[in-house]
């Protein structure tokens, strides 16, 4: 065998090394960027759930006080049972981007009402749960952020071959449900 034929095969497996590791690459960070999606979420499912477990609390305080507005409790405790059912991420989001106007509403009757606003139980659920919706804001631009990377990631060439071949696909980011740039009103 001639040394040209020796030095074009190794120039063959080299080449095939490299292509190799560099696939490796790519696909090693579209998982850590997946990952991290997932982190993300997670993080946002347990300040939901933060959520999930004040309302009960804060819809009995406000119940003893407002009987009449039985529609805005009674919507409240309709949504935070949806969403311990609900099972993906986007039904999640869905449902609590309705949870949050909801309690909007709830807080809008609490005004009404000023014996419950001097309440120190009441009070202190109110603080808690302003905190606790900081705290969903900030967890949800952090998801935001880990799919917006994510997404540009598996879009981008060559990583967008290694995403097709590997079967990613883009993520949902978490969005506000429609109308809710529109603050709560209620009538009285």
């Amino acid at each position: 065998m001639n040394k040209g034929c020796l030095l074009a095969g190794l120039g063959v497996v080299v080449v095939v090394i490299l292509a190799a590791l560099t696939f490796m690459g790519m696909y090693n960070g579209i998982v850590t960027q997946d990952e991290e999606c997932n982190k993300a979420w997670g993080n946002v499912e347990s300040v939901l759930q933060r959520r999930f477990d004040l309302i009960p609390n804060l819809v009995n305080t406000v119940k003893g006080y407002a009987e009449h507005e039985q529609g805005v409790l009674e919507e409240v405790t309709r949504l935070r049972s949806q969403w311990g059912e609900a099972q993906t991420p986007q039904q999640k989001a869905g449902v609590a981007s309705m949870l949050e106007g909801a309690l909007g509403r709830l807080m809008v009757v609490a005004e009404s009402y000023p014996e419950l606003k001097a309440n120190q139980n009441f009070i202190a659920l109110q603080d808690e749960l302003a905190g606790t919706e900081n705290r969903i804001n900030v967890e949800r631009q952090r998801y935001n952020s880990a799919v917006q990377g994510y997404n540009t990631t598996i879009r981008r060439m060559p990583t967008a071959l290694v995403a097709r071949l590997a079967g990613f696909t883009p993520r949902t980011p978490f969005e506000a449900a429609q109308g809710a740039e529109t603050a709560p009103t209620v009538q009285f």
